[in-house]
């Protein structure tokens, strides 16, 4: 993971690295582990932008002025995380039942995948290589959900997941209310954990669309436990880079 501090660890390593396992499209970096490297930086609830495609295996800069942390390449901006508010209220918990039902109906399995080697959502990544979140429609509402039980790898040194990987599991579902018939890419990711994530046990990521504008399309995500606790709320912003056909 680049050998950086984590949250609320100092002091910040000077630089990071995005291994190349860690890819969105195939030449750069998840647009959630990518965040998550310079979200994570920041005590408490974080908001992180993308400015530009994060370069894979290649050290990135950082910089930190007050509570802003930056990453740069060959000095270009990549990366931006700062404290954020977020005012997400989750629906109703969906089921792990619910949740593996709806993936038969994700978009993320279908032959329109843009990214299909992407490492949270690629269908073309093999089971514990890739996260293989599939985020679908439920039944009877306007929630997409996936279920996922994070693996042990995934674990920090708390013994629950690393924020990172919580960072890098949020992405990808966040885009399925908005993701058909276009292709999008993450634009900002604003996380607010709010209990700890066991590894090994199932969970539920959620997603709903909040508004859109134009090209912009913001949406709400949430993990659950089995229980419907919430363990995590964030508010994405997708950009459309191009119209379908």
């Amino acid at each position: 993971m680049g050998g950086i501090g984590r949250l609320n660890s100092a002091p910040v390593a000077d630089s990071l690295v995005i291994p190349a396992r860690f890819n969105g499209p195939p030449d750069s970096g998840h647009g959630g582990y990518s965040a998550g490297l310079v979200g994570t930086l920041v005590d408490g609830a974080a908001e992180a932008s993308l400015r530009a495609p994060p370069p894979l295996d290649t050290p990135l800069d950082v910089e930190r002025d007050g509570d802003r942390v930056q990453a740069l390449s060959d000095g270009v901006v990549v990366l931006v995380a700062a404290p954020a508010e977020l005012d997400v209220d989750p629906p109703p918990a969906v089921t792990v039942e619910d949740a593996v039902a709806a993936e038969a109906g994700s978009f993320f399995k279908s032959d329109e995948h843009p990214f299909p080697t992407c490492f949270a959502c690629g269908p073309k990544r093999a089971e514990g290589d890739g996260l293989r979140l599939f985020a679908g429609p439920v039944a009877g509402g306007d929630v997409f959900a996936a279920a996922w039980t994070p693996a042990a790898e995934f674990a920090g040194a708390d013994g629950a997941v690393d924020p990172l990987f919580l960072w890098t599991a949020l992405d990808c579902p966040s885009s399925a209310p908005a993701i058909r018939g276009t292709t999008k890419v993450l634009a900002s990711l604003a996380v607010e954990q709010r209990a700890p994530v066991a590894v090994g046990e199932p969970h539920v990521i959620g997603s709903w669309k909040l508004a859109s504008e134009g090209r912009k399309h913001w949406t709400g995500v949430a993990l659950w436990d089995a229980d419907g606790g919430v363990g995590a709320v964030a508010r994405a912003l997708w950009i459309e880079l191009s119209q379908s056909k």
